[in-house]
């Protein structure tokens, strides 16, 4: 059974890792329209994870505890934007670094959405371990292979962007897959701290949804919001990542 946990808190990584790897067949360097193309389709992935894969949960998990449904993920939504309003401000901007600025951005962002993601992973596994009633390891791998599915777009919406900065194609598919190592990380951490851990997790999905939103209106909206392409892109994003949260 040990076996078994590790490698089901470990498959959402892959799914990261993989999409990581679009990183390496891309172009070292690409038009105008394509990055734009890039942008809007990790502004869609964003906008839909952040509703379907971290506010909606917030919703449900308060709702079935008894709590007002809304006050988890206001709470956590808020904190989650201010908290990278406040890290905007702090990081410090280098000389010519604006578009540094957005990548990092863009980085932090995903990072932080994958860390309450890897906790439900956890949630579910610590579950089955403690033999909860209706939690079967079938039901428990499935919710880490749905999870790995939504994490391939992601993954690849951190390393893309670095190879179209000109930026070595390993160093982006390292950024990319470090992006989804919190998850298992974070799996291990709500195991080994269950009870605690449980509790706040409403408010940590809808603060990494804060965060993603944060990021796609400061610094992908107005990358994109000339032209077509950065619009495609978004809407491509958007219902490519709807379908695979509802579907999964």
């Amino acid at each position: 059974m040990t076996l078994e946990i590790l490698a089901g808190i470990m498959i959402p990584f892959v799914g990261t890792t993989i999409g990581a790897a679009a990183s390496l067949m891309c172009k070292r360097s690409v038009s105008a329209r394509l990055d734009k193309l890039l942008m809007g389709f990790a502004a869609g992935v964003m906008m839909a994870a952040s509703v379907w894969s971290l506010i909606m949960p917030s919703v449900e998990m308060a709702a079935e505890r008894g709590e007002p449904s809304y006050l988890p993920a206001s709470i956590g939504f808020a904190l989650g934007i201010g908290t990278l309003m406040l890290i905007d401000v702090l990081l410090p901007t280098e000389a010519g670094g604006g578009a540094k600025r957005k990548r990092d951005m863009l980085i932090l962002a995903v990072t932080v959405h994958n860390v309450p993601e890897g906790m439900a992973v956890g949630a579910v596994f610590a579950g089955l371990m403690a033999g909860s009633d209706g939690i079967t390891l079938a039901a428990a791998l499935s919710l880490s292979i749905g999870i790995a599915l939504q994490n391939i777009p992601e993954g690849a919406i951190v390393g893309m962007p670095l190879v179209s900065a000109g930026k070595g194609k390993g160093r982006a598919f390292f950024a990319g897959t470090m992006s989804g190592a919190v998850e298992p990380v974070a799996a291990l951490i709500t195991i080994a701290l269950y009870v605690i851990v449980v509790a706040v997790l409403p408010y940590l999905l809808a603060f990494a949804a804060g965060a993603m939103i944060y990021v796609v209106v400061k610094e992908l909206i107005p990358e994109i919001s000339e032209g077509n392409c950065g619009i495609l892109g978004l809407s491509i994003g958007f219902v490519l990542m709807m379908i695979m949260d509802l579907a999964l």
